[in-house]
């Protein structure tokens, strides 16, 4: 299934936040969305899952979904959004409680889910027992759990420390091996960018505009964190956003 959107504008009032921002992701895909704080990018992200309508432009997507999908695009929020008084089985159980099933696939689907995410030992614990990599892959079993085929993550990994998120980005990689999943995947972190996409759009300061794409042609499984090329993709990147960051950041100073 691929997800296209063409000519985005939007604005929040008088405030314009995306300007003509057209984007692509192929079947199987991992895009990654980067650029300075301000512009647009969670937005965009909102707008590409049907939660925001733009100004202009259109979102639309080409192919079917498989047919075991539940929901066919789905969200991973950087909060974790678990509910507190559901146990980790419950709250990945959540998204399947208003689809017919019978409970003995339902079950299946959760067990499934947390397996995939390593949670398999923790089927009954809370979310206040666990740390905050283990809560957010909660949240990536609970969008799984559904059979995305297009799964939009809006920074998943920034309220991570350092450690945890080099586990988790093993962990996404892993998930998107199979090629099934096509991804877009919003971050102000450019490591973990080159590390998981395939393709890398970068938007320009307020109001987001496409200012580059940058392709990477080599394989996820190869990339290795602190690796020699890909520090250096990760500089040429900052080096296309960092004239218009300092800009934002001296206009959010106002």
């Amino acid at each position: 299934m691929k997800l296209a959107a063409s000519n985005i504008t939007h604005r929040y009032g008088p405030l314009p936040v995306l300007d003509d921002v057209s984007l692509g992701v192929a079947e199987g895909e991992v895009v990654a969305v980067v650029g300075p704080s301000g512009c647009g990018k969670s937005t965009l992200l909102r707008i590409l899952g049907g939660l925001e309508r733009p100004d202009a432009g259109t979102v639309a997507t080409e192919g079917a979904a498989p047919a075991r999908s539940l929901n066919p695009i789905t969200y991973v929020f950087q909060d974790f959004a678990l509910l507190p008084w559901r146990t980790v089985a419950g709250n990945v159980r959540l998204p399947l409680e208003e689809h017919t099933m019978p409970e003995s696939e339902r079950d299946a689907v959760v067990r499934d889910a947390l397996n995939r995410t390593g949670l398999g030992d923790f089927a009954g614990a809370w979310p206040r027992q666990l740390s905050g990599g283990m809560r957010q892959r909660v949240g990536i079993a609970r969008a799984l759990a559904v059979r995305p085929a297009i799964l939009l993550m809006d920074e998943p990994l920034s309220a991570l420390d350092g450690q945890t998120r080099e586990l988790l980005m093993d962990d996404l990689i892993a998930l998107h091996a199979s090629g099934e999943l096509s991804t877009v995947y919003v971050t102000h972190n450019l490591d973990e960018a080159v590390r998981l996409a395939d393709r890398i759009v970068v938007l320009s300061r307020r109001p987001g505009r496409v200012r580059a794409e940058v392709r990477l042609d080599r394989p996820r499984g190869e990339r290795r964190a602190g690796d020699a090329a890909l520090v250096a993709q990760a500089r040429d990147l900052w080096e296309l956003i960092r004239a218009d960051a300092a800009a934002a950041d001296r206009e959010l100073a106002r």
